[in-house]
C-alpha cells in the first residue's frame, strides 16, 4: 500500500511512522509512507495557503489551489485511483470496519488542514472520504491523520506476523476483546482463570466467547445493536443478563 500526506508540518510524523509497528510495516515494504507539505504547491508569490472566508467571519479558511495541485501531482501517474480522505471533525466516525475497509485499497491520500477549515470546494469536488476520530476539535488534520494510517497499516498482509493478532481484536468482531492473561499463573494472589490452563481448546474458546460477550454487555451495550447473534450467544447473553440482575 502507499500512503501519501500532505500536510503543513510533515516533521509531525517523524517519530510516527519510524517507530514500532508502522516501521515494521514499511522494512517489510508492506506500506510506502510519504508526506509532502502541501505549501510548495501554492502559486501564491508568499507561498500563503489560506485566505479569509467571504462573507467575514473569525478565523482562515485553506484555499483550493495548493490542495488540488498536490492531488493532481500525486495522481498524474498514478495506476489506481487513490481513496482521498479528509480529517474533518465533520466527517464520518473512524471505526474499525472503516480501517478494514481502507486497508483494501492500494493507494490512500491524507488531507491534513488548520485554521478555520477548508474551502468547500475540497469536499465537494476533490476527496471522496470525511473522516473524524471523534467527537472533538483538534488543532489540525494532523493526529487524526496519523491515528487511521497506524489502524489502517496493522492491518497489512504480513506485517503483524500472525493474521489472528487482528482478527481478534475489539471490534474486529463486532465485540470488546475478551481479558487476556500471561505469567505468572498467581500473581499476588490473583489467579489466572484455571479454564485457560486446561488445554482444552473447546473450552477456552466458549470461555472467550463468553467473555467477549459479557464484556461487550457491561461497557459498550450499544454494539450488542448492530450484530446478529447466535442463538447460543443469545443464550450466553441471556445468562450474562440474568446474573447482573441477581
Amino acid at each position: 500500500m502507499k500512503i501519501d500526506v500532505l500536510s503543513l508540518f510533515p516533521e509531525m510524523f517523524s517519530g510516527v511512522f519510524g517507530q514500532s509497528i508502522l516501521k515494521k510495516a514499511q522494512e517489510k515494504d508492506a506500506l510506502e509512507l510519504r508526506v509532502i507539505d502541501f505549501r510548495e504547491f501554492s502559486t501564491n508569490k508568499h507561498r500563503n495557503v489560506d485566505d479569509y472566508p467571504y462573507g467575514g467571519g473569525a478565523g482562515m479558511v485553506l484555499t483550493p489551489q495548493p490542495l488540488f495541485d498536490a492531488v493532481e501531482h500525486l495522481t498524474k501517474e498514478a495506476p489506481v485511483k487513490p481513496r482521498i480522505i479528509l480529517l474533518c471533525p465533520q466527517g464520518e466516525t473512524f471505526t474499525q470496519s472503516k480501517a478494514e475497509e481502507l486497508a483494501e485499497e492500494e493507494h490512500l491520500i491524507f488531507l491534513c488542514g488548520h485554521y478555520e477549515g477548508y474551502d468547500e470546494r475540497v469536499r465537494e469536488h476533490l476527496v471522496t472520504d470525511e473522516i473524524s476520530i471523534g467527537d472533538y476539535v483538534l488543532t489540525g488534520g494532523e493526529l487524526g491523520a496519523m491515528v487511521v494510517i497506524d489502524a489502517v497499516g496493522r492491518l497489512l498482509p504480513n506485517v503483524l506476523g500472525k493474521e489472528a493478532s487482528h482478527q481478534e481484536d475489539s471490534f474486529s468482531t463486532g465485540l470488546l476483546e475478551h481479558p487476556q492473561y500471561t505469567r505468572p499463573a498467581d500473581f499476588r494472589g490473583m489467579k489466572v482463570p484455571d479454564v485457560l490452563m486446561s488445554g482444552n481448546h473447546k473450552n477456552i474458546e466458549i470461555w472467550r466467547k463468553k467473555e467477549s460477550l459479557k464484556r461487550t454487555y457491561e461497557r459498550r451495550p450499544d454494539l450488542l445493536e448492530k450484530i446478529t447473534l447466535t442463538k447460543e450467544e443469545e443464550i450466553w447473553l441471556n445468562e450474562i443478563k440474568d446474573h447482573k440482575t441477581t
